[in-house]
């Protein structure tokens, strides 16, 4: 796929486990990506576009989720402790001074997090259908969670869930490519692990520190995202200064697959220093 030209995967060492990370090998500002309850996955339309303009884009798994080793634990999966860890992997790749980052889903409460209290230098945050205010924990996922699923029921309810939100982009062959980490029992562990941490606390706490965030801001939203509605998106670009919202129409939770182009271009107009 075009998509894919250029982009590698590699990983480092963080915690005494291997951090699973897509990139594209150049030179350029760094672009840290995060993820939510899917994988880098969801990164891996826009990144070679986004090379291509000048950036250099790191998709990181978190611990047991995607390619990543490891595991999430409830407590270990919560927003602040993920963002612990993207510091110690940022770290490891000794990424220093201001970076850009963005984050989909619940990664996008760990870049708020980033942001807010100061744990990297973030020049500029972009949120592609994020959690935000009290979004979540989403009904479909909380449902997951007790009693916990048979390997079967899990695969199942996440194979609906992907086709909803690839929209108009899936294929067999697409959700197949979502599905696979969750083949592994780790890695459907971590997931109920990172879904079970859920806790929207966790961005509300972070709103009177962002309205007084002086760090530029977008917003790129699938305007038919079931759970993660556009309203949503509104009300943060309304209450939260120095925040453009951006779109995505016929797009539900993963709009990367659905409007690649337009979100790379995007991405990289508002991350090119």
């Amino acid at each position: 796929m075009s998509e894919t030209t250029g982009v590698l995967r590699t990983a480092v060492l963080v915690d005494g486990e291997m951090a699973s990370y897509l990139t594209v090998k150049q030179d350029g500002p760094v672009v840290l990506l995060l993820h939510g309850t899917y994988w880098s996955r969801v990164w891996l339309p826009v990144l070679g576009r986004m090379a291509a303009a000048g950036l250099r884009p790191v998709a990181v798994d978190f611990p047991g989720m995607g390619r990543s080793g490891g595991e999430l634990t409830r407590e270990t999966a919560t927003v602040p402790a993920l963002a612990d860890w993207t510091t110690r992997f940022a770290a490891a790749l000794k990424i220093s001074g201001p970076i850009a980052v963005a984050g989909h889903d619940i990664g996008g409460a760990v870049a708020q997090h980033l942001v807010a209290h100061d744990r990297l230098e973030v020049r500029r945050l972009a949120l592609v259908n994020s959690v935000a205010y009290d979004s979540w924990p989403s009904p479909h996922v909380a449902r997951l969670l007790d009693p916990a699923p048979t390997a079967d029921d899990f695969l199942a309810a996440r194979r609906q869930a992907v086709t909803t939100d690839l929209a108009g982009a899936a294929t067999e062959q697409r959700i197949a490519d979502y599905l696979d980490p969750w083949t592994d029992p780790r890695g459907r562990r971590s997931w109920l692990a990172m879904a079970g941490a859920a806790d929207s606390r966790y961005t509300l706490d972070l709103v009177p520190l962002l309205r007084r965030s002086a760090t530029p801001k977008l917003l790129i939203w699938g305007e038919d995202d079931r759970f993660e509605k556009v309203e949503y998106a509104e009300k943060f670009a309304s209450e939260i200064p120095r925040t453009t919202l951006i779109r995505i129409p016929e797009a539900r939770h993963i709009p990367t697959e659905n409007a690649p182009d337009r979100i790379a271009r995007t991405l990289a107009e508002f991350f090119r220093p």
